[in-house]
């Protein structure tokens, strides 16, 4: 499979577009979704999890990943965005969503819960801060190590106590075209809705980011509340969270519902499958030349591996 550089990967609007233009019909086979899979089929190089390494608000003393990879710059890490709520073109998004406010800003927690509640902004930044440098791996085929701020999503879930019956939680985004240009655009179903397993959102990992660099996180990468979840691909990160619900029913998310064939429910990063229209072998690392082999999960197999034992999530999309 040929090797497409991320910045010539036609965006997945466009690329849609022309599609429903031409009456084109996908026929990409279940078989070749993004999803990852566990048991034989992963590796078992990949090292151990990252610890709390960034230091305090407005400082970063620890300089590299758990790997020993180094960061991408603040300037790149807020500076080239996917968020398509604002624009397709990365490269746009800072400059297109300076000046958006996020005060007040409330969060929804609700669903399969026995103590359902609004969250004010001021209620999650006063839960325990956690500090990650996370890998963040893009479907298209690029990655960063970008150090974040933030609590994890299990310090808040346990707050609202899921009932026995959850299964699912499942993520939304702010729905505000006036400040979101990007929803203008007919081509997704808004607002953007994300999805993750109990049990994959209880993990240790799974974060809530209130900032980036030991600063607050900026509009153009998800502020006030983004999620996290450095073992599957950056689109599963989904920005400006407003309600998150427990569920017994699987989330479709706006990529699921977009492009069923190239999109699925897990998509966690699997370099042995590939994209239909790109290979995930490798990675171009941001600020790097050339290109690097891509590791199963996003090389957090030892933390994670252990969620999908006895599932081939290429079968299960």
């Amino acid at each position: 499979m040929t090797r497409i550089p991320s910045h010539d990967i036609t965006p997945e609007s466009l690329f849609w577009q022309r599609r429903r233009i031409l009456g084109f019909t996908l026929a990409a086979p279940v078989a070749s979704v993004l999803a990852a899979c566990a048991g034989p089929d992963v590796a078992s190089t990949d090292a151990s999890a990252p610890t709390s390494t960034v230091a305090s608000a407005g400082s970063v003393t620890t300089t590299t990943d758990e790997l020993s990879n180094p960061l991408t710059d603040y300037e790149t890490v807020t500076g080239y965005n996917n968020y398509y709520e604002f624009s397709t073109d990365k490269e746009r998004v800072k400059d297109l969503s300076a000046g958006f406010s996020t005060t007040p800003w409330n969060v929804v927690v609700d669903g399969m819960v026995a103590k359902p509640r609004t969250f004010a902004l001021e209620d999650l930044l006063a839960l325990q801060a956690s500090e990650r440098i996370y890998r963040l791996r893009c479907v298209e085929g690029w990655s960063m190590v970008v150090p974040w701020t933030g609590f994890p999503l299990a310090a808040l879930l346990q707050l609202v106590e899921p009932t026995a019956t959850a299964k699912y939680v499942r993520f939304e985004t702010l729905n505000d075209p006036v400040r979101m240009p990007g929803q203008s655009e007919p081509w997704y179903e808004w607002p953007y809705v994300e999805g993750l397993r109990l049990d994959e959102a209880m993990h240790d990992l799974t974060l809530m980011a209130t900032g980036v660099y030991g600063k607050a996180l900026p509009p153009q990468n998800g502020a006030p509340l983004r999620l996290v979840v450095p073992w599957k691909y950056g689109f599963k990160s989904i920005k400006a969270v407003v309600r998150i619900t427990l569920t017994d029913v699987q989330p479709t998310s706006l990529w699921m519902a977009a492009s069923p064939g190239e999109y699925g429910f897990f998509a966690n990063v699997n370099p042995r499958v590939d994209h239909p229209r790109w290979s995930q072998a490798d990675e171009r690392r941001i600020g790097e030349l050339g290109r690097r082999p891509t590791l199963v999960f996003n090389g957090y197999k030892d933390q994670v591996a252990s969620l999908y034992t006895g599932m081939d999530l290429r079968k299960f999309y």
